[in-house]
Formats: structure tokens, sequence, C-alpha cells
């Protein structure tokens, strides 16, 4: 048990509580008494002691009140009642109440010393085994913290590897236009290729802002700096943006605000979740159809919804369109380049201010995602539920 050993005699006799010191003092153990139930708690509750030795029978306070009072305060403490009433009732009740064993008066200093020392032996069983389970449990802690960081390691060194790729594609397609036209191969087609070369260029600099968006939204630790904007303005600004590509393939854009809420936010969050659930909508949508947006405020949130008859979206392909540079084979199909890092930031943008989104889709009749936001609420964590489909039967983009 260690040197300092600490007793607590709890007794309204003062003879048993000298007897119990000038029996326990020589052993090295430090011996203090309370001759009330009530003071011998406040000595618990302001210093150290390993087992208490405690009356049944006391005036004010009872020891089988005291009893329950100090397990509550030391659960593991050895508690061994002292009792003249040493019937097999009373030890049955004081064991159930949390006793470790009793001992009856009168007793001799050797019947007070073995079982004094049977209850420290226990006592430091005890302990021990809570330093077992405690150095038990840190290793389980240990093991799964170091789990998470191989795994977070190993998504590092993919999604490294994966930017790689996608930023190499674009950089060779430059050099090889840049390359032909200096070495004087590139004839008639010159301006051809600059103009190619320009085009993977924007590709390059779309794919580096949506790496830099991406990455500023996951840095949870960076601040939001939140005011009040205008949702129904923020969509009117971005469509205004776009209505041009969708006229461009013939489309048929269509905005409907029925409300004109405020939320607080960055606006520069609200703009990116329109522009990339719309200009997904614009890409994937073959010429002739239509991408309908609205906007509603429901219960203190912001709905929107962006909906298209597009290509649309598998069940399958659902839980990893939120995937990193995820792009299904019928997206290629349609829409050769980007950058498949649109939706991963409409994801860490929902998030973000604690929203949720769902998406309904059919392959070749188009897809719908509905967004909520609050309009007030902090930021939530763990609140995305993409991947929740209605009737999704095809490939996906």
């Amino acid at each position: 048990m260690g040197e300092d050993v600490g007793i607590l005699v709890i007794d309204d006799e003062r003879g048993i509580r000298e007897g119990c010191r000038r029996a326990l003092t020589p052993l090295g153990h430090r011996v203090e008494a309370s001759d009330t139930g009530a003071a011998g708690l406040r000595m618990l509750q302001e210093g150290s002691y390993d087992l208490v030795l405690l009356d049944l029978m006391m005036p004010g306070m009872s020891g089988m009140e005291a009893l329950g009072r100090i397990r509550e305060i030391d659960p593991d403490i050895v508690v061994i009642i002292i009792t003249g009433y040493a019937t097999v009732e009373s030890a049955v009740k004081t064991i159930k109440k949390g006793a470790y064993d009793f001992i009856s008066k009168p007793f001799t200093a050797d019947d007070l010393i073995l079982v004094v020392n049977q209850g420290l032996e226990h006592r430091h069983l005890s302990l021990e085994n809570r330093r077992l389970r405690n150095i038990e449990e840190e290793a389980r802690e240990l093991g799964r913290a170091k789990a998470e960081l191989e795994k977070l390691d190993a998504m590092k060194s993919r999604f490294m590897l994966t930017v790689a790729h996608e930023l190499r594609a674009p950089i060779a397609a430059i050099q090889g236009y840049l390359g032909l036209i200096l070495d004087g191969y590139a004839g008639d087609d010159a301006q051809e290729m600059v103009e190619s070369a320009h085009r993977r260029c924007g590709e390059l600099l779309d794919s580096l802002r949506d790496l830099l968006m991406l990455a500023h939204m996951k840095e949870k630790a960076t601040e939001v700096k939140k005011t009040t904007v205008s949702v129904a303005q923020t969509l009117e600004e971005v469509t205004s943006l776009l209505r041009a590509e969708a006229e461009r393939k013939g489309l048929t854009l269509e905005v409907q605000i029925s409300n004109r809420p405020e939320m607080l936010a960055d606006a520069e969050h609200l703009r990116q979740l329109w522009t990339n659930l719309i200009s997904n909508g614009i890409k994937y949508t073959p010429r002739g159809g239509n991408v309908v947006v609205s906007l509603d405020q429901k219960d203190g949130h912001v709905v929107g919804t962006v909906s298209d008859t597009g290509v649309g979206i598998a069940a399958d392909d659902i839980p990893r369109i939120w995937e990193e540079f995820y792009r299904t084979t019928q997206a290629k199909r349609t829409a050769e380049h980007g950058t498949g890092l649109g939706l991963p930031i409409v994801r860490e943008i929902i998030e973000t201010y604690g929203g949720t989104i769902d998406v309904e889709s059919e392959l070749g009749q188009g897809t719908t995602f509905t967004f909520t936001l609050p309009q007030s609420a902090e930021p939530g964590e763990d609140a995305l539920q993409g991947g929740r489909v209605v009737g999704a039967k095809g490939e996906g983009r």
C-alpha cells in the first residue's frame, strides 16, 4: 500500500478511537479519528484515506447512513463496520451497502490488525486493478489514435496523388502546345493551339480555385466571418452570371423566389453553394432541357432547390458524389472536363452551417438537390445527410 496509509476511525466512544490508534499507529499507518458521522465525512472530503473503521450505532448520523455517504465520496475506499450488535442481519445489510467487513465489540488488537490488514490488501488490489484498467484504456485510445492517424495519412497520400494526377493533365497539354509552337511545328494551327492552351489554363485555374476553397472549408479551425446576407440577392447574382452559359447550351434557366430570407453567413460560401449546384445542372443537362432553381423559407431555415432534366445519378453513385475528384462514367461522357470538387465543396459548406442536403435522381430524367440552412444557428457537425435518394435508377455525374 505504500508508506502513507490513511485510516479514519469514526466512533462516538473515545476508548474505541484511542484503542484503534494505539493498535494501528505502530504499524506505520496514519490514524485519525472523529466522534460523529458528519465530522468524519468532512474529514474524508478534505483528506486522503484508504480505510474507514465505522461505528454502526452512533447518535445523530447513523453508521448505515454514513456508509452510503462514504461510498459516494470514494467508491473504492474500504469500510469496516464496528458494531456491538454482531448479528447476521446487520452484517448482511452493511455488506450490501458496500462495507468490506465488520468487527464486533469487544475486540482485541490482534483481531483489529487482522481485519485491517485484509482490508488494506483488498484496497491495494482494487487500486492496482483500476491502474491496470486505466493502462489498458490508454493503450486502446493510443491504438485508436494510431489507426486514425494511419487512416488520415493514407487519405492524405491518396489525395496528393489524385491532385498531382488532376493537375498534371492540363499542364502537360499546355506544355505540349507551347512546345509545338516554339519548335515551329504549329504552322497554320498555331492560333488553335494557343486557344487550346488558354482553355486548359482556365481548367487549371478552376481546379486550383476549387482546391483552395475546399482546403479552406476543411480547415475547421478557421473562423467563419458571418454577416447578414440576403440569400435571394446572392442567388440572383449567381444566376445572372450563369444564364449566358445556359443560353449557349440552349437550356432554360428558371428561378423561383418565394421568399427573400436572410441568414448569418459568409457571402462567398453562399455564392459557392449556388454556383456549384446550378453550374452542375447546366453542365450535365443536354441541349433543350431546363434547370429550375427555387428559394423558400420555412421554420427559420433557408430552403433551396436546384432541379435539372439532365443525365441523372445512379443510386450506387450517390454516396460517392461527395468524394473529392469523383466523376462517374456518365458525367465524363457528358462533359469531358471537370474538377470533381464542386459537390465536395457543397458538402463542406452544408456541414459548416449545420444544414442538410438531399438528392433525388433518376438516370436520364434528371436530378434534384434540396438543401436547408439555419438562418441564425451556430455551425454544426455531422449535419450532412447526402445519400438519401428517392427513385435513383441511373448512372451519375
